[in-house]
């Protein structure tokens, strides 16, 4: 696939599949076409929820998730089976079964939340956050795809990449191969890595 920057303002906002919140999607990879529905049939997505009431999450059977509030006071996971994890500023994070039954609580005031997932029959995925201060060198091996979404500051591309620098909430797919790819980034501020991979 072909690497690119998509802007924050390229997201598509739409409705939770429950219909209870909005989403803003930034990117899904498989054979779900940008006019399906989010459940439909995509290997991996990435999307920013926007909580402002306390509001059950959709169920996703057979996908594995990972959320990390991005801006706000906190959001309390609560999961039907007793569990309860608190995400707090500035950048926690949880993984999840989609299948599992949960509900998102504001700790203070609306969130914003970075939302991986992926089907794990299909899909291998990790997420990290790092700083970045100075350059960050990306090593993409034959048949992964990464996202980098900078989350605070900026970043640009110090290769021959030929992608556009980004902004604050801006985020890079840089696509699979059939030769390993060197991307060197610089800049300052901070950033969500994703790595996925065909399992």
């Amino acid at each position: 696939m072909v690497s690119c920057v998509i802007p924050a303002s390229h997201y598509r906002r739409e409705r939770w599949r429950n219909q209870l919140g909005w989403t803003r999607e930034i990117y899904r990879s498989g054979p779900g076409g940008p006019d399906e529905d989010a459940g439909q049939d995509w290997d991996w997505r990435l999307s920013i929820a926007e909580i402002e009431c306390d509001a059950a999450f959709s169920p996703f059977p057979g996908i594995d998730r990972v959320l990390v509030l991005l801006s706000g006071n906190g959001l309390r996971l609560r999961f039907d089976d007793g569990e309860t994890v608190e995400l707090q500023p500035p950048h926690d994070k949880h993984r999840f079964a989609g299948e599992r039954a949960v509900s998102g609580e504001l700790v203070d005031g609306a969130t914003h939340d970075f939302n991986l997932m992926w089907r794990r029959d299909r899909i291998a995925a990790e997420l990290w956050h790092r700083p970045l201060v100075g350059p960050m060198v990306i090593f993409v091996e034959p048949g992964e795809t990464w996202a980098v979404h900078v989350i605070a500051g900026h970043a640009r591309f110090a290769d021959d990449s030929g992608l556009a620098a980004l902004q604050m909430g801006d985020t890079a797919i840089l696509g699979a191969s059939e030769q390993r790819r060197r991307h060197v980034i610089e800049g300052g501020g901070e950033v969500l890595l994703v790595r996925t991979r065909p399992v």
